[in-house]
């Protein structure tokens, strides 16, 4: 885990701490921080998470499946929103020119998808994987790319050097969006220098001479359109703006100076042995479920379950239509809340009779090829 002093801080009081490799790292350059991960890992695949992610328990499984195959050298998972329900990210093409369409790809998977000329498999950084020899034969990251397109700058790497990418849909993460200097905990903007560095990085070594200031310009009036949208919802004034857009012009100035390296050196072997991390891939899968005057108790039940090393998942359904919500409780185990009769993916009706049982069944279908079978279900007085 490469960390800053806080998340190192934070590491260190864990009980897990023998099982896990440390590195520090205060430097604003997430590509120099993923190869200083990439230089402590020493198994065969090195899978990626952000800080401010959480991944469904068969996460690995079903990310690394892909690698039986030896020809496979990446892989990327599906990622769902702050709500828990709603997808973040699916799959999706980049072309040299940053222009993304979305492939449509859905469950089970694995898909190693066809595209045509011009067009590559887009990971996402919070949840992908990559053999770690070819990876640090290539150099591993360009630190160029200090945030943002650092993941998609590999990509295009790997498909000129004719790599397969394939895409596990049930490979889930939640993914949270934290705030920090470059973002609100509304996702507002609030810095957008590295964006336009960035995007000035890609487009010299990627998009064609002849095509880069028409890039550029879709780009800029694409990142406008978008903090005009914030200013509209109101975390945004046009002051803010404003500054925002003349940030993003100055990194794409910067940028200029930062050109991305043509050969980047390979990273050396892993410099400590493999340690290993004892999963719980045969832990016991409960579910436990009740109304609204249940919280604490249902939360208490779970928390005990969640230190006997079982997985757990808390259902409470008020008697409503509202919305579902799902995240990772501090206490150790997932939690969904919402309408007995509103619905969760948010693609379904607006109201659907259920009682307690059928839809506490539901939902647990909805989940278990990405958390794993129920093998115990409890009700609470409701």
């Amino acid at each position: 885990m490469v960390a800053c002093p806080a998340g190192a801080a934070a590491v260190a009081a864990r009980a897990d701490r023998p099982h896990i490799k440390l590195v520090q790292f205060d430097e604003p350059n997430i590509s120099a921080a993923r190869n200083l991960g990439i230089a402590q890992a020493a198994g065969e695949i090195v899978a990626f998470l952000d800080d401010d992610a959480v991944p469904e328990p068969l996460w690995l499984h079903h990310l690394c499946a892909p690698f039986t195959d030896p020809q496979i050298a990446a892989c990327g998972g599906f990622v769902r929103g702050r709500n828990g329900i709603s997808f973040q990210w699916r799959a999706r093409s980049v072309t040299p020119d940053l222009r993304e369409r979305d492939l449509g790809l859905d469950v089970p998977g694995p898909h190693l998808p066809e595209l045509p000329p011009g067009e590559t498999v887009k990971l996402q950084g919070t949840n992908m994987a990559h053999r770690r020899a070819l990876l640090a034969g290539m150099g591993g990251f360009d630190p160029a790319f200090r945030f943002y397109l650092d993941e998609t700058d590999l990509d295009l790497r790997h498909a000129a050097a004719g790599h397969r990418v394939a895409i596990a849909p049930l490979a889930e993460v939640h993914h949270g969006y934290a705030e920090s200097a470059r973002r609100g905990a509304d996702r507002s903007p609030r810095d957008l220098t590295e964006i336009g560095a960035s995007i000035r990085c890609f487009l010299d070594r990627h998009c064609p001479d002849a095509g880069r200031e028409a890039a550029w310009a879709r780009l800029r009036e694409a990142q406008r359109a978008r903090l005009l949208r914030f200013m509209q919802r109101g975390p945004l004034g046009a002051d803010d703006v404003a500054r925002l857009l003349r940030g993003l012009e100055r990194g794409w100035q910067d940028g200029a100076e930062r050109r991305p390296s043509k050969r980047l050196e390979p990273l050396s072997a892993p410099v400590s042995p493999y340690l290993r991390y004892p999963g719980r891939p045969a832990a016991p899968r409960i579910a436990l479920t009740g109304g609204v005057a249940q919280r604490e108790t249902l939360r208490k039940k779970a928390k005990q379950c969640a230190e006997e090393q079982q997985i757990v998942t808390v259902y409470r359904f008020s008697r409503t239509a509202l919305f579902h919500q799902l995240h990772f409780h501090p206490g150790g185990f997932w939690e969904q809340a919402g309408g007995l009769f509103g619905r969760s993916e948010r693609t379904g009706k607006l109201f659907r009779f259920h009682s307690f049982q059928t839809r506490t069944s539901k939902e647990i279908s909805r989940t278990e090829k990405v958390r794993g079978s129920i093998g115990s279900l409890l009700f609470h007085r409701r």
